[in-house]
């Protein structure tokens, strides 16, 4: 109902927005963008928030440093899907300068980032984060992290069905050769 309201707004009556519409509507709110359908969604908790900047701080002190790219935080928009277009809200990424200049979108990422960080709320279901890591791997993004600060531990899926567990140490060598992190970093 809302979707079709906000399409209704933005001058058309199908009910399905595509991403570029989404973006000229200006500030929708917490919301996804799922096969042309405006999803809404709560805010994140104060948890979340905190360990999104850490890791977000964490990786851009050493993509800084070594002058890989960007890290980007904040429910960053990156189309999964198109026509009807999705547009996912990612937590934290990271996208290299070279993969970044082959953007073509002034709106939201249309290329893969190669690193993106999803920090799981309380209410998020594994089915709908599997639905997440098939659409990110599906587009070409190299390692998905799941952080989950409930039982401080991350995650790291190379493929939607492979993933390490880490609890001690993370690091990404063929997405960020030298680095390396203390999980319990992130959730300090």
């Amino acid at each position: 109902m809302q979707s079709a309201l906000l399409k209704a707004d933005a001058g058309e009556s199908s009910g399905i927005l595509t991403g570029e519409e989404l973006y000229a509507l200006g500030n929708t709110g917490c919301c996804e963008l799922i096969e042309g359908n405006l999803i809404s969604m709560s805010p994140t908790g104060y948890v979340h928030g905190i360990v999104e900047v850490r890791i977000a701080k964490i990786l851009s002190l050493f993509v800084e440093k070594h002058q890989l790219g960007y890290v980007l935080g904040g429910e960053v928009g990156i189309y999964t899907r198109r026509n009807p277009d999705t547009v996912r809200g990612a937590d934290v990424i990271f996208i290299s300068k070279e993969r970044l200049t082959q953007s073509q979108s002034r709106s939201w990422l249309d290329v893969a980032p190669e690193l993106i960080v999803e920090i799981l709320s309380p209410g998020d279901l594994w089915t709908e984060v599997g639905d997440k890591l098939e659409e990110y791997f599906s587009i070409g993004v190299n390692q998905v992290w799941i952080a989950d600060p409930r039982r401080r531990q991350v995650f790291v899926y190379t493929s939607p069905l492979k993933a390490i567990r880490c609890t001690e140490k993370i690091s990404a060598p063929d997405i960020l050769p030298g680095f390396e992190a203390d999980v319990a970093d992130f959730f300090s």
